[in-house]
């Protein structure tokens, strides 16, 4: 058993229909047919939606993938359509909400990786490969891959695991044709994020995009390039071999399989809220990315 400890209740807003929420987001219509996407401060972590939000990273988030969409422009169109709010919207959605374009989402969670860690890891540690791609001896935890790999994955329920599939699988549900515009569109986006962000100090260890369809134009979706969506880890403190410092919830994950949150990961059980020591550290990072990223202060 997994999802949230509690589902929050969806607020109505005259004019808008709630069409859904997720770990992070929650997404509405307009009268125009156009989609609302409004970023909680909600974070996940174990298939857990916790109790605790973490302040402001809901504007972290919407902020730095509009950052992120001005710097990829003249690679993939992007679904944005503004960042008004609607009328008679709450002032806490205020940076968190974007109203987009309303696309046919391929079912397609499409992942970059430079670096070995995470899932890729655990496969390449059974098989040598990476969704049925060969990889060299002797890679451990956080070594540069050879080249940069598009390794798809499943889109998700809440409270379930994405799940790494082949190229070929992907060319199986959307069609061939469809499948190389989005590994060619993936690798694109994520060789101008590398080069952006290794500028900066920080090494894009791997990340994922969702992609939907505007007639049949490709078109870049949901959020992308955040500390929620990519692993961000410091250059100077870069040593393959073990688990890199990284600019996320690493925080959270580490407190809460600790002694000091007396919650069993494996039972049935919710997670306990989050120390405030956790949520503070945890901020700084969201918020220490988006700064070292963009090169603007967080205010």
């Amino acid at each position: 058993m997994s999802g949230f400890v509690e589902k929050p209740e969806p607020m109505q807003i005259p004019g808008l229909v709630h069409l859904h929420t997720g770990k992070v987001r929650d997404l509405y219509q307009n009268e125009a047919g156009d989609l609302v996407m409004v970023a909680s401060d909600r974070i996940s972590a174990y298939d857990w939606v916790l109790p605790t939000e973490i302040p402001d990273k809901g504007r972290v988030l919407t902020q730095l993938s509009l950052w992120w969409f001005d710097q990829l422009a003249d690679l993939a169109p992007n679904h944005v359509l503004s960042t008004e709010l609607p009328a008679g919207a709450p002032a806490s959605w205020r940076g968190r909400t974007l109203v987009c374009k309303s696309l046919r989402m391929l079912p397609v969670e499409c992942v970059a990786r430079g670096y070995l860690t995470g899932s890729g890891l655990v496969e390449y540690n059974e098989t040598r490969t990476v969704c049925g791609l060969a990889l060299p001896e002797g890679l451990s935890d956080g070594s540069e891959l050879p080249a940069p790999i598009f390794t798809p994955a499943t889109k998700a329920a809440v409270g379930e695991h994405d799940e790494n599939v082949s190229y070929e699988e992907v060319a199986r549900q959307v069609g061939p044709d469809l499948a190389a515009q989005l590994r060619q569109a993936t690798l694109a986006v994520y060789h101008r994020a590398r080069d952006i962000a290794r500028d900066r100090g920080i090494i894009l260890a791997d990340t994922k995009f969702e992609f939907g369809l505007e007639e049949e134009t490709l078109v870049l979706a949901d959020e992308v390039l955040t500390p929620d969506s990519s692993r961000f880890w410091p250059a100077d403190t870069w040593s393959p071999g073990r688990s890199q410092p990284s600019f996320d919830k690493q925080f959270v994950r580490d407190w809460l399989p600790s002694p000091d949150s007396s919650w069993d990961r494996h039972s049935e059980q919710p997670p306990p809220p989050l120390p405030q020591q956790v949520v503070d550290a945890t901020r700084a990072k969201y918020v220490e990315a988006y700064e070292r990223l963009t090169g603007v202060s967080w205010s």
